[in-house]
């Protein structure tokens, strides 16, 4: 009945106001939240999205390190090749293995050498994911996973020779790019004492299995630096007091009659075809030649290491 007061729930009056069982949100609504914001903390806005995206890249972004860096992953494809490289003590952290292989004498050769090492994960996987993994290489069932290089930088190398409380003795390869060679530049400077070796980071070669391989396990005990730019290397080495020499065909002087050898020194060798660069030659305090009675024009860049660091050794004992 209309003017009923009685009836349940029924309104009596047009006052607002607080309402039994509002756990008093409508007062704590009042209180306000604070403080607008910045921009770059409110989502959605154009300067919000712009500090995300740079914290992003940031976070992909490798972090700096005092040395050269890392060298890239490397796969060793083939049966014998993997095998060699087990042999030579190639550092490896994976043995990828075809499933359903012909089981012959090198493949268990390279999984007793794989667990007898330590550290090396065997894995199986099927003949198409090896086939990608290689790019349709033919891999014979086998892939060894060799992992990135750890390069020093060039200081360390001084550095390193300074704090054994010798002269350091440094060979750098200037447009190198056989493996090979700098495999045996790297065992001719474990041999004779030598303290690193320095490549540049372009257009040189790297320490790849080829150059692990012709080391013949030195380069696990003598380090090799990376340099951005090899000619700054140098003059950073020059400050530091040390002797630069260049082998050249055409040098001033014969290996022989450089004084300076028993001394803090660094050998920079060539490419056997074209020599030492423009800069890297004008950099050297003495360009110097390896007598060659023969007639011979020139030497494989590892064999002229090896003959200079042998010379330079000779005269510091």
């Amino acid at each position: 009945m209309a003017g009923n007061s009685q009836r349940r729930n029924r309104r009596t009056s047009n006052k607002k106001g607080a309402q039994v069982g509002s756990g008093g949100k409508r007062r704590r609504g009042l209180e306000g939240k604070g403080p607008t914001p910045p921009a770059e903390m409110r989502k959605g806005h154009v300067k919000n999205r712009l500090a995300n995206a740079k914290s992003r890249q940031a976070a992909r972004r490798p972090a700096a390190r005092r040395g050269a860096g890392k060298g890239t992953t490397e796969l060793v494809v083939g049966r014998n090749p993997v095998v060699e490289a087990l042999r030579e003590g190639v550092p490896a952290n994976t043995l990828y293995v075809q499933q359903f292989i012909d089981n012959d004498e090198r493949v268990r050769e390279a999984l007793q050498l794989a667990a007898d090492r330590g550290g090396i994960h065997l894995m199986e996987a099927p003949r198409p994911e090896l086939d990608r993994m290689t790019n349709g290489l033919n891999h014979q069932g086998l892939v060894l996973q060799i992992p990135p290089y750890e390069y020093a930088h060039p200081e360390d190398l001084s550095a390193a020779a300074y704090d054994e409380g010798e002269d350091p003795l440094i060979v750098a390869l200037d447009g190198v790019t056989d493996p090979r060679n700098l495999g045996a530049v790297v065992r001719s400077v474990a041999a004779f004492g030598g303290h690193g070796v320095v490549v540049p980071e372009r257009r040189a070669a790297g320490m790849t299995a080829g150059a692990w391989k012709t080391s013949a396990g030195t380069a696990a005990r003598t380090p090799v630096a990376r340099a951005t730019n090899l000619t700054r290397a140098l003059e950073a080495y020059q400050k530091e007091g040390l002797f630069v020499i260049g082998l050249a065909a055409d040098g001033e002087v014969e290996i022989q009659d450089v004084a300076a050898l028993d001394g803090p020194l660094v050998i920079v060798v060539g490419s056997e075809g074209k020599g030492l660069s423009r800069l890297v030659g004008e950099t050297c305090d003495l360009r110097v030649r390896i007598p060659m009675p023969g007639g011979a024009e020139s030497l494989n860049a590892g064999v002229a290491a090896s003959v200079a660091l042998y010379e330079a050794a000779r005269r510091r004992s």
